[in-house]
């Protein structure tokens, strides 16, 4: 009938601004290893309370892709806990799986976490690394870690190597509030416009009645979400235009590229309300790692004391939740580094989102990662 697609787009339109958006999956089977479609199985390999630690392992029953697989360097990609779940990360897993061992951070949704499974903090976010490290073995370790995720990345490799530990190959640090005194953005002048206590009053909630989490105080999800949508409203309501426009007109390709974008930036997650106020304070307020006062356990956090690992930083240009030069920081932390051991990357024309996502990231991110990884695994 004349004007029912229209009437039909309305509707979906209106249908999916109001849904629940469920935490989404990785859905990676395959990739492709020598020119060969190989088998990928993810499996969780290690479980804590609020996190657990995903590997993909790749089947092959070719002999010449079997010895490929088992000399493939070993990355552990540490996701933010930042709002979105960790399949946000989905292009850049399957990218880094054609040449590399892969495993995950897989942070849980705090408000399906008991509270008599107890608290968790910044610090306990570190632990939560070392443990994994250990787990996974450092001696062909290659960590990449991104947005928040760098701060406690960073943190755990300083404490392991100021505790003699091994050292992994590589460290690389993306788009990461390591400093956010440089070059602040809007998300850093908020978290400085307000006292502590005010965030701990107004965006701190008790879980309601009907989930595992009940009387677990956390920041919620649709809070987060909302603080996404406000720093690019206008673009985000002319992506909705463009979505019902071709969903009129009948571009069925186009309005697929829009839900499947929308089904995981919409799918957020809450966080435990210690872990956010630590953030707010320790990373954004008093600067700590910076300015060398974060004690993790007793422990001064000391990246001088990492000697021995290749470091990267990347940074977008266009970056507008990490600043240009506050993921850079990192290399003036790590004084302990030779200079030929520190590199950087700024990704022209790119913001948050495209250093590990999209054609930026394809053609510019992952060669310039995957020739650090490739040159740390020559020294050994």
């Amino acid at each position: 009938m004349p004007g029912a697609a229209g009437v039909a787009a309305g509707y979906e339109l209106m249908y999916r601004l109001g849904k629940t958006y469920d935490k989404p999956q990785f859905g990676i089977s395959e990739v492709e290893v020598r020119g060969a479609r190989v088998a990928v199985v993810e499996q969780a390999v290690m479980a804590k309370p609020f996190c657990r630690l995903l590997s993909f392992k790749r089947h092959s029953d070719r002999a010449d892709v079997i010895a490929e697989l088992e000399r493939a360097p070993v990355v552990l990609v540490v996701a933010p806990l930042s709002g979105h779940h960790s399949t946000l990360l989905r292009e850049a897993v399957r990218t880094l799986l054609g040449h590399h061992d892969v495993y995950v951070t897989d942070w849980a949704d705090a408000r399906g976490v008991a509270l008599d499974r107890g608290a968790f903090t910044l610090d306990g976010y570190v632990d939560y690394l070392r443990a994994f490290i250990r787990h996974i073995g450092v001696d062909r370790l290659h960590i990449v870690s991104i947005c928040q995720a760098a701060v406690p990345a960073l943190a755990a490799v300083s404490l392991m190597a100021a505790g003699g530990e091994p050292q992994p190959r590589s460290l690389t640090l993306m788009g990461g509030p390591i400093d956010t005194r440089r070059n602040p953005t809007q998300v850093n002048r908020l978290a400085t416009s307000k006292p502590l206590e005010w965030f701990d009053r107004h965006l701190v909630h008790s879980v309601p009645a009907g989930y595992a989490g009940y009387g677990r105080r956390v920041y919620p999800g649709f809070l987060q979400h909302a603080s996404f949508i406000a720093m690019n409203p206008a673009r985000h309501a002319s992506s909705h235009w463009d979505f019902y426009q071709d969903m009129s007109r009948g571009a069925h390709s186009e309005a697929d590229d829009h839900r499947r974008f929308y089904d995981e930036y919409n799918a957020v997650l809450d966080m435990a309300g210690e872990y956010y106020l630590d953030c707010v304070r320790i990373v954004f307020q008093q600067h700590l790692l910076a300015r060398g006062l974060w004690h993790v356990g007793g422990e001064r956090v000391q990246p001088d004391a990492i000697s021995r690992t290749k470091l990267l930083t990347i940074e977008g240009e266009l970056d507008d939740i990490s600043g240009l030069g506050q993921t850079d920081a990192a290399r003036d932390l790590c004084s302990g580094l030779a200079a030929d051991r520190k590199h950087y990357l700024r990704v022209i024309g790119a913001g948050h989102y495209g250093i590990f996502s999209g054609r930026r990231w394809r053609e510019i991110v992952y060669p310039a990662l995957r020739a650090l990884i490739a040159a740390a695994d020559d020294e050994s």
